[in-house]
C-alpha cells in the first residue's frame, strides 16, 4: 500500500468517525452509574471520564459528571470556575441538595456537572466522624436521581470521577454506584492498580454495596508502534474478555491539549483519533446498556 492509499484511508476512517458523532445512541433502560476509578495516577482516568461524559451526551442521551477528585480535573476539562462554584464538597460535607450545586456545561445540551473546589482536599478527615460516612454521596445521588425523574429528567448516566486513591471519598463513590469502569495505560505495571482496586471492590460487594460490579476496562495510551502496548493489550483481553472495550484509546497530543482550553478533545478537535476512539468505545457502552434493554423486551 502506498503512503497516498494510507493516506486516503485514514481520511477514510475520520471522515466516518466525525459523521458518527452525530449518530444518536441508544438510552439505557434505567439510569446506569459508573464509578471511574483506578488506585494508579495517571491512567488517563479523568481524561476518559470526560469523554466518555461529552461523547454520550452528544449522541443525545443525558449524562451527570461527578468530579469526586480533590485535584478537579474533570472541573476543568468542563471549563468550570472551580474557586466560584460550590459542589460536591457541600453536598458531602454540608448537606446541600445536589440540585443546588449542578451544573448545565457549555456547548452541551444534554450534560451536567457537579464540581470539585479547593475545599474536597480535606473531605476526607472530615468524613472519618460523620454518620454513615460511606453512604453520604449514595443518598444525595439517589434522591437527586429519583428528584429529576420524577420532574420527566431522567438521566441516562452518572460517571462519578474518583482520586487516584483508595480512601474515604473513592469508598463514597463505590457505594453509589451499580457499575466500575477502570482505564488501563497500556504500559508496564498497568495491572498493579486494577488488583487492589479489584480487593477494595470485593470488600466494598460484601459490607456496602452488593450489586456493583467491574463491567468496562477501557486501554489509555495505547501506542501501536511498542510491542508493550499489544502486550498489555493481550494480557487485559485474556483476563478479561467480557469487560474489556477492544477500542484502545491513542497516546495522542490532542486529548492532552484539550483540558488546557476548558474542553474536553470531543469538542477541541472532533475529528482527531482520540475523539474518535472515545466516541467509539461511548457507543459500545451504550449498545451493552441496549443489549440489556432488547433482552428484557425480548423476554418479557
Amino acid at each position: 500500500m502506498s503512503a497516498n492509499d494510507v493516506s486516503h484511508e485514514t481520511a477514510a476512517k475520520t471522515v466516518v468517525g466525525v459523521r458518527r458523532l452525530k449518530e444518536p445512541m441508544v438510552a439505557p433502560l434505567k439510569t446506569r452509574i459508573f464509578t471511574v476509578a483506578n488506585q494508579k495516577g495517571g491512567v488517563g482516568k479523568t481524561t476518559t471520564a470526560v469523554n466518555l461524559a461529552a461523547a454520550l451526551s452528544m449522541g443525545g442521551l443525558k449524562v451527570l459528571v461527578i468530579d469526586l477528585d480533590p485535584q478537579g480535573n474533570a472541573s476543568t476539562a468542563f471549563g468550570i470556575d472551580r474557586a466560584n462554584s460550590a459542589g460536591i464538597y457541600e453536598v458531602l460535607i454540608n448537606d446541600v441538595p445536589m440540585a443546588q450545586v449542578v451544573l448545565k456545561v457549555a456547548g452541551f445540551p444534554h450534560l451536567e456537572a457537579i464540581a470539585a473546589n479547593s475545599d474536597l482536599a480535606g473531605a476526607e478527615i472530615q468524613l472519618v466522624p460523620a454518620v454513615a460516612r460511606e453512604f453520604r454521596l449514595q443518598s444525595a445521588l439517589q434522591t437527586f436521581l429519583t428528584s429529576k425523574q420524577n420532574a420527566g429528567q431522567r438521566f441516562d448516566y452518572v460517571f462519578i470521577d474518583c482520586p487516584p486513591s483508595l480512601g474515604l471519598l473513592t469508598i463514597n463513590a463505590l457505594a453509589a454506584a451499580d457499575e466500575v469502569l477502570v482505564p488501563i495505560q497500556c504500559e508496564y505495571y498497568s495491572l498493579e492498580g486494577l488488583s487492589l482496586l479489584l480487593e477494595t471492590l470485593s470488600e466494598v460487594q460484601k459490607r456496602l454495596n452488593p450489586k456493583i460490579t467491574l463491567t468496562t476496562i477501557v486501554l489509555t495510551m495505547f501506542d501501536s508502534r511498542t510491542r508493550l502496548a499489544s502486550d498489555v493489550a493481550e494480557n487485559v483481553k485474556k483476563h478479561f474478555p467480557n469487560e474489556l472495550i477492544n477500542i484502545p484509546i491513542p497516546r495522542a497530543v490532542r486529548v492532552s491539549e484539550a483540558p488546557s482550553y476548558g474542553q474536553t478533545v470531543m469538542t477541541y478537535d472532533a475529528a482527531s483519533p482520540g475523539a474518535i476512539a472515545y466516541m467509539g468505545v461511548a457507543r459500545e457502552i451504550a449498545n451493552r446498556g441496549g443489549a440489556a434493554i432488547n433482552l428484557k423486551n425480548e423476554t418479557a
